[in-house]
């Protein structure tokens, strides 16, 4: 199962794209909410069920002990999102000042989810927040870069009009060069796209120099009930929002998986590989002829 990190450069529904990725897959999920900002999903979607003695910030010193104290920590902090625990939420942060503790313990959750992505059989989404830059690289504080890393993806979350666009364009080149230096390649750098606006999926991979790996529908009502909690929206079981998430889970692990085997078996390769299979047929026919003593 993949890893993906979604991120943007403005609020544009980061929060509620993972929520509704990690409801709707058909896998077993895991949310992590390492937005340095803060996370919201505790005091929206959960009404304030989960208090501060729950989440991110108590894995900080957890990781300082040892991977041990980390792994059962980890265990420890996660919320069931539904009754049969099949969608985990590690809650974020409940004040942006815990984020500079988290900066050395950003490396060793990523370990974590890796271990959750394909060990544990879990579609892994990292919500990301909103990016933050410093001397045209990803700030190693207020952007948890180390975890944009180690993901088999990464997802920056655009809407369909100029302006999401025009802000997104700043920081595809320091996206693409942290994930070419110090993650599994520029080609980790993908697009989700929230249908609003004008801009269709084509024209946004276009404006953007970057493929759009997944789309949701706009969907105002079910968003909101995402984001602000309370009662669910009328037919929000059967909405198109969820349906298209299911899409895009989907999507996104079929995407990831392809991003394996082209790093197992890279491009180079490929001709080999491709007279390997040649010779083999080649063989076939004698040894047949041999079996039946032609």
């Amino acid at each position: 199962m993949p890893v993906t990190a979604l991120v943007s450069v403005k609020s544009v529904g980061v929060t509620t794209s993972a929520l509704g990725l990690s409801l709707a897959s058909k896998n077993p999920t895991l949310l992590a909410e390492c937005d340095p900002a803060g996370g919201t999903i505790r005091a929206g979607l959960l009404g304030g069920k989960v208090d501060a003695g729950i989440g991110l910030y108590h894995l900080a010193r957890a990781e300082r002990t040892g991977p041990e104290a980390l792994a059962h920590a980890f265990a420890s902090h996660l919320w069931h999102l539904d009754e049969a625990g099949h969608r985990k939420l590690l809650p974020g942060l409940t004040d942006p000042a815990q984020a500079a503790a988290l900066a050395r313990t950003w490396p060793a959750l990523a370990d974590v989810l890796q271990v959750m992505a394909q060990q544990a059989g879990h579609d892994v989404f990292i919500d990301g927040g909103r990016l933050a830059l410093e001397a045209g690289r990803l700030h190693p504080v207020f952007t948890p870069a180390a975890l944009l890393y180690r993901a088999d993806l990464v997802l920056l979350v655009v809407r369909g009009t100029e302006q999401s666009l025009t802000l997104a364009r700043h920081v595809i080149g320091p996206l693409r060069g942290g994930l070419g230096e110090n993650g599994s390649g520029a080609d980790a750098l993908g697009l989700l796209l929230i249908e609003e606006g004008s801009f269709k999926a084509h024209q946004v991979s276009e404006s953007l120099g970057v493929p759009v790996a997944a789309a949701l529908p706009y969907a105002p009502d079910v968003t909101y009930y995402l984001s602000s909690g309370g009662r669910p929206p009328r037919g929000y079981g059967r909405s198109p929002f969820l349906r298209h998430a299911r899409t895009a889970a989907e999507q996104i692990g079929a995407l990831a998986a392809r991003r394996r085997l082209q790093q197992q078996y890279p491009p180079a390769a490929a001709p080999q590989l491709a007279g390997i299979l040649q010779r083999l047929a080649e063989q076939r026919p004698a040894a047949e002829h041999h079996a039946r003593g032609e």
